[in-house]
């Protein structure tokens, strides 16, 4: 049934009708959807889905299959900020006021902040700002850039194996094509040995997006400004900004963010139109990866 589609997986990028074709047969693979899945499963989510298993067919529907059986339980829509607000009392994750030079949402996070060890807590937290990145995306945008901060970082308070896995688990299988970048900056020498077992969990596609940052070495800083603005970038990541994470002005945000999405998911609004970030995206090519320093 699928025999035909041996094109490339860029003949597929590069040809709108190619990549239409094969839309609509990951749609029909599907089947009839209702409520909430019916208004996930948008052509830009499949062109996600697509992307993330480089255009075979059978391999995207088992991916976005399982997806729709975890939102059905998981139900990421609808937790509401106040449910995990006590994860971010530190800001140990949050959204940041200010986008990338593409209008990505960037999350910042903060491993060395943790201060709960509720794991299932944690990922629903992570799950909700995920949610929420995508809710701001601007219309056109898809994507969402990380910045990833170690002060305070050290053996004794970060992130456990466990939750490092299932955090990548959740990004890679369950919001593909979300992740433009993260970078990692100045981590310390000793979370090399926590990177050794980490990267292990990455699929090829996320690796590549995985940027380390040492301020000394100007080819990584250098990457990072092609990315970010540094009088929006806080002196945390080299820049020039003041990093003020105040949770009860981000609490309010996050309660006017709920109302909103609310509103997206309880009607009958079209996705593709709503400009929330689910609509269809031209992405800048991928940059050349930075590998982390020598261990």
């Amino acid at each position: 049934m699928f025999s035909r589609w041996t094109n490339s997986h860029h003949d597929q990028e590069n040809d709108p009708h190619q990549a239409e074709l094969k839309v609509k047969e990951l749609k029909d693979a599907i089947g009839p959807r209702s409520g909430h899945s019916l208004q996930f499963c948008t052509d830009a989510c499949f062109r996600r889905y697509l992307e993330a298993r480089n255009w075979n067919l059978e391999k995207s529907k088992k991916m976005l299959e399982e997806t729709l059986k975890w939102r059905s339980t998981f139900k990421p829509e609808e937790i509401r900020w106040n449910e995990v607000a006590i994860e971010g009392e530190t800001g140990k994750i949050y959204r940041a006021n200010f986008h990338d030079r593409n209008g990505r949402s960037v999350l910042i996070l903060r491993p060395g902040m943790q201060n709960t060890t509720s794991m299932d807590n944690q990922m629903r937290h992570l799950v909700y700002l995920l949610e929420n990145a995508i809710l701001n995306l601007p219309e056109g945008q898809e994507q969402m850039s990380w910045l990833i901060d170690f002060t305070g970082w050290s053996i004794t308070n970060n992130v456990p194996i466990k939750s490092a896995r299932e955090t990548i688990n959740i990004l890679q299988n369950h919001y593909p094509e979300r992740l433009a970048i993260a970078f990692l900056y100045n981590p310390p020498r000793i979370f090399e040995a926590f990177w050794k077992i980490v990267k292990y969990f990455l699929d090829a596609k996320t690796f590549q997006k995985v940027k380390f940052v040492y301020p000394k070495n100007k080819d990584s800083v250098e990457l990072m400004r092609t990315y970010f603005d540094e009088q929006n970038l806080p002196k945390e990541f080299g820049g020039k900004a003041l990093l003020n994470y105040d949770h009860e002005e981000f609490s309010k945000m996050m309660t006017q963010d709920d109302v909103k999405s609310a509103a997206l998911w309880g009607s009958d609004i079209k996705l593709q139109q709503a400009g929330n970030g689910y609509s269809g995206a031209e992405v800048a090519p991928e940059p050349v990866c930075l590998a982390p320093a020598a261990s």
